[in-house]
């Protein structure tokens, strides 16, 4: 790499050598990875170096701190967090919705749970409901309009295919999104306001909306008549004209499209009002937070945020991690790479924006891979990790950003700091009062788990999180068996994270035995988990100073199998089992019972809080 290029790089952020995983060398990131990210920031690689330079330091702007209820300081709180597709009920279709959310909050918080956590609601593709994961969106600013009671709203009438979409164990996103789309265009066609203060409602929505709530609408009614047409749900299969916007074959198709359109507009009012009746709620059951949200990373580079131009993205770039001792290869998340450039020349308007999108109706919100706000893995499209790099961000300005919306709305933040943290960045979300993410099967140390008091206070400490099994699969080395079975580890590993897991029982045993927290006797070699040792381990965090502990319900009710099992797309169900309990006999189901008297008992939410 030229001297010119090196300083250009360091300039702007760029990492130039990794550590290569099983060896002492550093291996050099190729010029061309960093060519490419230069000419995305907008800087001409043969040029002088110019520009501010990239954030040197993870100094914390006076100012940048988050908001934290003053109450859990001095009584931390606890709460429950789903997939909110996964809930099963007599009355859903096939997929858990924003009903059974504002249900399911009103039982937690009579169990005294301060908050309600699902997975991202953000909008996928309707065009294209096979694609699933709520962690590839089309858009992070706007809702999945799948998760809408249909029955709730006046002159639902069920299509007769509902009763067998309610018995699956997996859901089955293109038979609901059949039935739901499908029901709810009839109710847009025939009625859809139950009055003048409805349609008023609406009028303000897509006003305050603004473009870019009508360029998704647009894209959505575009995307449905692409795939109608034999292209695909994304923009980049769509014929060249219609990839700008700003075209006028655009403008000429969403005028033949108006009814589309307006119906796509329809649904995001539907969504929101359903999600807001869902977080009232919460707040009316006594939760001291309510519910909590989960941010994505990114985006999937060809949908609806990218087609609009919202997202400021880098051309020919996606989001992954570094190869390391744990993926040899590498990740890549196949998700559109922000631009530090174009975010400031915007003064941080699509960050802000997308922000305040998810905490209008929440308490609390989880960043996924919160390490964003510092620094990203970058990919050239059609190349491995192994040739990608780290780009700075304006972390600065992005924190600033966060934390006045956080103030704003009085909303938490947590940001899920596990993988590579860079050094000193836990002290800065520590300063900036951004809540540390600590799942139990990941605090150890050579010498085993932690004990109790090692946690920090600012921290949200669970079992575990969607990428991991409940804690009984984990107790059976369900995870292990299934990378064996998909191919992502051989036999012989797989044989060494067998024994692993059997000494990691035993010294989870030892650690609730030292914390007091175990009662009654149980054996590491036990086949099923003893229901005693998932007592202690929500016993084990509840006594943390972490100011909150999150109780996964999938612990509780099931289901058994993995929400997702990192490394496959399709070849495992991932995103698609459901609990196999009715939301309406959860508040009777033993474990239910069980673990939240528990957590009650050890976290009781104070009778007076602001």
């Amino acid at each position: 790499m030229s001297a010119t290029l090196d300083r250009l790089a360091r300039h702007h952020g760029l990492t130039l050598s990794y550590d290569a995983p099983g060896t002492e060398a550093r291996r050099p990131v190729p010029p061309e990875t960093i060519r490419l990210i230069l000419e995305g920031l907008g800087v001409d690689p043969g040029a002088a170096t110019s520009g501010p330079p990239a954030p040197q330091s993870m100094k914390v702007p006076e100012g940048a701190e988050c908001w934290l209820p003053p109450s859990l300081g001095a009584a931390p709180g606890w709460g429950i967090f789903c997939q909110l597709y996964e809930l099963r009920a007599a009355r859903n279709w096939g997929i858990g919705d924003f009903a059974d959310l504002a249900r399911l909050a009103r039982l937690c918080g009579a169990a005294g749970a301060d908050f309600l956590g699902v997975n991202p609601l953000h909008a996928l593709f309707t065009a294209d409901p096979g694609r699933v994961s709520p962690f590839s969106p089309s858009s992070r600013r706007f809702l999945n309009p799948l998760y809408i009671a249909v029955d709730d709203l006046p002159g639902a009438e069920e299509p007769p295919e509902v009763p067998a979409l309610r018995e699956t164990d997996l859901v089955d996103y293109p038979a609901v999104a059949q039935a739901k789309l499908r029901a709810l265009r009839d109710i847009f066609d025939r009625q859809p306001f139950a009055g003048q203060a409805e349609e008023d409602s609406f009028a303000a929505f897509v006003a305050e909306g603004g473009e870019p709530l009508q360029l998704h609408a647009r894209f959505e009614a575009l995307s449905h008549r692409m795939v109608a047409d034999g292209h695909g749900a994304g923009w980049r299969d769509w014929p060249a004209a219609l990839q700008d916007p700003a075209g006028s074959e655009v403008a000429a198709l969403a005028r033949t499209l108006s009814t589309e359109i307006r119906f796509h507009l329809w649904l995001q009012w539907v969504a929101r009002r359903q999600l807001h009746q869902a977080q009232e709620a919460a707040r009316e059951a006594g939760m001291r937070i309510g519910l909590y949200l989960d941010l994505a990373v990114g985006e999937a580079p060809d949908g609806s945020s990218t087609w609009s131009g919202a997202a400021a993205t880098l051309p020919g770039l996606t989001i992954g991690a570094p190869p390391d001792m744990f993926a040899t290869h590498g990740q890549n998340w196949g998700l559109s790479a922000p631009s530090p450039t174009a975010l400031a020349a915007a003064e941080f308007a699509p960050f802000r924006d997308m922000i305040a999108a998810q905490l209008a109706e929440a308490g609390a919100l989880r960043i996924d891979h919160v390490m964003a706000l510092w620094q990203l893995f970058l990919i050239p499209e059609g190349k491995t990790p192994a040739e990608g790099t780290h780009l700075r961000q304006p972390f600065g300005d992005l924190l600033k950003a966060l934390a006045e919306l956080s103030r704003e709305n009085e909303a938490l933040v947590i940001g899920e700091d596990l993988g590579f943290v860079p050094k000193g960045f836990r002290a800065a979300m520590r300063r900036a009062n951004i809540l540390s993410y600590r799942i139990l099967y990941f605090e150890q140390t050579d010498r085993g788990f932690v004990s109790m008091d090692k946690y920090p206070a600012s921290a949200l400490a669970c079992i575990s999180t969607h990428d991991l099994p409940v804690m009984q699969g984990w107790w059976q080395g369900i995870d292990i068996a299934l990378r064996e079975e998909h191919g992502l580890v051989d036999p012989e590993t797989s044989r060494q994270h067998e024994a692993h897991r059997q000494r990691e029982r035993a010294g989870l045993l030892r650690a609730f035995r030292r914390g007091g927290v175990l009662e009654g006797d149980a054996k590491a070699g036990a086949e099923e988990l003893p229901h005693a040792v998932l007592d202690a381990a929500h016993r084990f965090l509840a006594r943390t100073p972490c100011l909150l502990n999150g109780v996964r319900l999938a612990d509780l009710a099931g289901p058994a199998a993995p929400t997702n099992l990192p490394g496959t797309v399709d070849a495992y169900p991932n995103w698609r089992p459901r609990s196999p309990i009715l939301l309406e006999d959860l508040a009777a189901h033993p474990p239910f019972r069980r673990i939240t008297a528990l957590m009650r008992a050890e976290r009781p939410r104070p009778e007076a809080h602001p």
